[in-house]
């Protein structure tokens, strides 16, 4: 079976996470098509002229080869084809992915959309019969889709949602078992913070309810972060005045913070297994791909209860902070109001569930081996691969 990945994205997480080499048997090919080409001009222009003056955003979502690419089928993550070469798109959110449907779910209330030229075409693409499946993440990304499609032509819907299944990411056991240890001031609790964006990963709250809790009440606690503290441009609103602070409190703190600016993901993996506690107490995430790992590291994870984080966490195998929210999972996060009630309640639920932990070390084992047991049941690489070869057996189905 020979399976077409779009080329510029071959190496992308996403991918490599969810669609590269998960089927041993397969063959997977770069492939190239028109829009690939379009936006290789596009940031090519940006750049030289210095500022971001043709959008590429659509341009990353769409797919084009004319039928050119010599493959059985086609895999994309958020993408659309508009050929008649079978094709499959895993998604996070909503398919398809363009600038003016993707934050319709941001807010309180749900905006509602009108279907464009744009907008019917990669709908048209989606019920046509090259489509054989849309894969979204979680249930979350399953609701989005349906919430979104009740806006927008009823001759799309129903096929549309008859091809919808929800298949989680797959995820490899990283340790045999969780074997409980003694903390003390002279062995503390280890806590962890991964991801790039860190300021939407709630970094700011974390920093700020540690160093309350190590300094002022001179809790057993101590943290990890492995982040590029990257600015980003929603969520958390963060600027490079933020970025100075967080480097500046981090220094301040090196007697009880380790900090990694980047880590190739298996040394961020080593990491993470001599940690006891992970964390994404996050203000928007699509999934959350860090909870599964701390997970099948044997570590309890404390998260917000955003999107589809509730799905992959909760009080058995972890905590949940819960923050505001809207219909959709959401957090509220658009206002300056919204997110400082949303700050607010992630430091507040932190800091519960840190001094909860310190005060009965004995439940992080407990709760890692059920995070571990989750993992075995619920992400098993192989049952993933058998669902995916199911999926890509309709392409034969309809020669």
């Amino acid at each position: 079976m020979k399976i077409g990945i779009l080329a510029y994205r071959i190496k992308y997480y996403s991918y490599l996470r969810n669609i590269l080499n998960k089927i041993p048997d397969a063959e997977y090919i770069p492939v190239n098509d028109l829009y690939s080409f379009l936006r290789k001009g596009a940031l090519f222009v940006n750049r030289t002229l210095g500022k971001p003056l043709l959008p590429v955003f659509n341009l990353n979502n769409q797919f084009e080869d004319l039928d050119l690419n010599r493959v059985d089928l086609l895999h994309f993550f958020n993408g659309v084809s508009y050929g008649r070469t079978p094709w499959v798109s895993s998604f996070e959110t909503i398919l398809p992915r363009f600038s003016h449907l993707v934050t319709r779910h941001h807010g309180q209330e749900i905006a509602h959309v009108s279907p464009d030229a744009l907008t019917r075409r990669g709908l048209e693409a989606l019920a046509g019969r090259s489509c054989l499946a849309i894969l979204p993440l979680s249930q979350s990304a399953a609701l989005m889709q349906t919430d979104l499609l009740k806006d927008l032509p009823a001759e799309y819907a129903q096929p549309i949602l008859d091809k919808m299944r929800v298949l989680h990411p797959p995820q490899e056991i990283l340790v045999p078992e969780v074997k409980a240890r003694e903390y003390s001031s002279d062995n503390p609790i280890r806590f962890i913070l991964v991801g790039a964006a860190f300021f939407r990963k709630g970094g700011r709250e974390v920093l700020e309810v540690f160093e309350r809790l190590v300094r002022q009440e001179k809790l057993p606690v101590r943290l990890i972060i492995v982040s590029s503290l990257r600015i980003e441009p929603y969520a958390a609103k963060e600027t490079e005045e933020d970025v100075a602070w967080a480097k500046a409190k981090i220094a301040e703190n090196a007697d009880w913070i380790e900090y990694y600016p980047a880590l190739p993901n298996a040394d961020t993996l080593a990491l993470m297994r001599t940690a006891d506690v992970g964390m994404l107490p996050s203000y928007a995430d699509t999934y959350g791909f860090s909870v599964l790992e701390a997970q099948a590291s044997g570590l309890p994870v404390i998260t917000t209860d955003i999107r589809a984080l509730p799905e992959v966490n909760n009080p058995t195998v972890g905590w949940l902070i819960k923050v505001p929210k809207n219909a959709l999972g959401e957090a509220l996060y658009v206002t300056v109001e919204e997110r400082e009630v949303l700050s607010h309640s992630i430091r507040a639920g932190l800091e519960q569930s840190v001094r909860h932990i310190a005060a009965d070390p004995g439940q992080i084992a407990v709760k890692g081996a059920a995070a571990l047991d989750r993992i075995r049941k619920e992400h098993d690489p192989a049952a993933y691969a058998d669902a995916l070869r199911q999926i890509y057996g309709l392409a034969f189905q309809k020669k």
